[in-house]
């Protein structure tokens, strides 16, 4: 059933919104011109240490074709965050691998701006994407893959619902020892459970004005893409 309705929010394009809106970001489709902040987050050692299986940042050249095929090329759903109000881009997310047949899709993102870490601009643009997907995408499972040495993105994405399902065991050499790389997943009945968990306590517990996004924010994120 997810698979038939993937297939028909593909045929009509509504798959790729122009933009997915939060109450502290706004999510839009990357223009050309974002390949400036692209070049300077991934020539960031702090950033590649957490986004990069090589040691080392990225060169120009891999930043450049990697913005062509991950940011605005027609492979995936990458959307670039920008701050309410300011409309201050600071970094990027994206479903890739996106298997209609099997209702799943990896999940990514970077914030590239360091002065937006621990705000929780991270975990709400993580929460808009995986909505997006299992209400509009009709999937079922979503994945995504973090180093064991990144314990504020683990914390986040367990905040969003994510659980760990594995690891591969020293998988990754960073900092002069080796590391775990943890395999994390979220399934739509389970996002669905907790969705309406939270409508639930809402409607019976007086809250401060911050809907579901009431929990601790983490914005370090940055999921390592496969094949760089």
């Amino acid at each position: 059933m997810a698979a038939m309705v993937y297939r028909a929010v593909m045929v009509v394009r509504t798959w790729f919104p122009a933009s997915l809106e939060g109450r502290l970001v706004v999510l839009r489709r990357h223009v050309p011109e974002n390949l400036s902040a692209f070049r300077r987050w991934y020539s960031d050692p702090e950033i590649a240490r957490l986004a990069r299986y090589k040691e080392g940042p990225m060169r120009m050249d891999e930043v450049d074709r990697f913005f062509q095929v991950r940011a605005v090329g027609p492979g995936s759903l990458a959307m670039a965050i920008h701050l309410q109000g300011s409309d201050r881009l600071i970094g990027t997310c994206a479903l890739s691998q996106m298997d209609g047949d099997n209702g799943s899709a990896l999940f990514h993102i970077t914030i590239g701006e360091k002065d937006a870490w621990g705000r929780g601009y991270g975990t709400e643009a993580t929460r808009i994407m995986v909505a997006h997907a299992f209400e509009t995408l009709g999937l079922h499972r979503i994945s995504l893959s973090v180093f064991a040495f990144n314990e504020r993105a683990i914390r986040s994405y367990a905040s969003c619902g994510f659980t760990a399902e594995g690891r591969a065991r020293e998988a990754i050499w960073r900092d002069g020892q080796w590391w775990d790389e943890v395999s994390m997943s979220l399934l739509e009945p389970e996002w669905r459970q907790r969705k309406a968990q939270v409508k639930g306590d809402h409607a019976t517990v007086a809250e401060p004005q911050r809907g579901d996004l009431a929990a601790p924010h983490h914005g370090d994120l940055a999921v390592p893409p496969r094949g760089r």
